[in-house]
């Protein structure tokens, strides 16, 4: 969809806008658009960002309630505010004024894996440190007096076989860069948890004069490191896309070894590659690239480090 708008003359923010659109509308392996990753309440939110690499500015909205179109309304912060990011309740009001419907964002799939992550004793949850035992039974919680420290599973509680976010990286025919990201966020998660895909420089980020990348996983960990920014960072010192985003990996490897995640990226001239973090269940990564070069759309898969 996003090559199609290229090739009938729209910019790089329109391709990027529908591309990540379309992935909303097709509910993208349950986990972009609607009825989807249910949060603790049943509830099923959005974020999403858009990145102008010619101008820098960004559109972002996080813990988007009942609005369907999550790329949509960030693209109209860019283009109706001088804000970058809009959150929660009052982020839907500002997508009704730009005339985006109300819309229920539950399906019975995602009211079925609510109901059934209810009858597990609301296992996996994020919680920690808490009493009644987070690991075996529901809240509501309250704060442990004595902190226990143990060491905290970073390998992902979601299904490590698909990605869990729509990023994406668009070269424009002069070099121009744009980028973008939407997601339903982490399954199970507390209600008002926002991850990386809307934080500009985690989720996703583009400069024309560099590169953009885009990254996927578990956020609450990627965000901390600005990925996508240190891998434009590297491609703009003369890194090649694939070692760029090597290195973004590594970095973050030290830190959380069990992570799950992967990050794509491309330059300027076109270049591009990927990386992800080996775990057990996810040893390769797949994404898809679409260029002059190819006749179709094509994909594409790397060795995870």
């Amino acid at each position: 969809t996003a090559w199609r708008v290229l090739e009938s003359g729209g910019s790089e923010l329109d391709a990027v806008e529908r591309g990540c659109g379309q992935c909303e509308i097709d509910q993208c392996d349950g986990s972009v658009g609607y009825g989807g990753s249910p949060d603790e309440s049943g509830e099923t939110t959005l974020d999403a960002m858009i990145m102008d690499g010619n101008t820098m500015e960004v559109g972002a909205v996080a813990d988007l309630r009942r609005v369907k179109n999550a790329i949509g309304v960030a693209r109209k912060v860019i283009e109706y505010t001088k804000h970058t990011l809009l959150v929660g309740e009052s982020a839907s009001l500002f997508a009704v004024r730009m005339g985006f419907p109300y819309e229920d964002l539950t399906t019975q799939k995602s009211l079925s894996l609510f109901s059934e992550w209810l009858n597990q004793s609301c296992q996996p949850n994020y919680w920690k440190n808490v009493v009644p035992d987070s690991s075996k039974s529901c809240g509501p919680y309250k704060r442990r007096e004595k902190i226990t420290y143990k060491e905290e599973q970073t390998s992902s509680q979601r299904s490590v076989q698909n990605h869990d976010t729509i990023g994406m990286v668009v070269i424009g025919v002069n070099g121009t860069v744009a980028s973008g990201t939407s997601t339903n966020g982490a399954i199970h998660k507390l209600p008002g948890r926002v991850g990386d895909s809307p934080i500009a420089g985690a989720g996703s980020y583009a400069d024309s004069t560099a590169g953009g990348a885009a990254a996927t996983g578990d956020g609450d960990i990627m965000m901390r490191f600005l990925p996508s920014y240190q891998a434009v960072e590297y491609m703009r010192m003369g890194t090649d896309p694939t070692v760029a985003c090597q290195k973004v990996i590594s970095r973050i490897q030290k830190y959380a070894p069990k992570f799950f995640g992967a990050i794509v990226c491309a330059n300027t001239t076109g270049s591009y590659g990927a990386a992800c973090n080996k775990i057990p269940g996810f040893t390769r990564f797949h994404f898809m690239v679409s260029n002059p070069l190819l006749s179709q759309p094509t994909e594409q898969v790397v060795d995870c480090i």
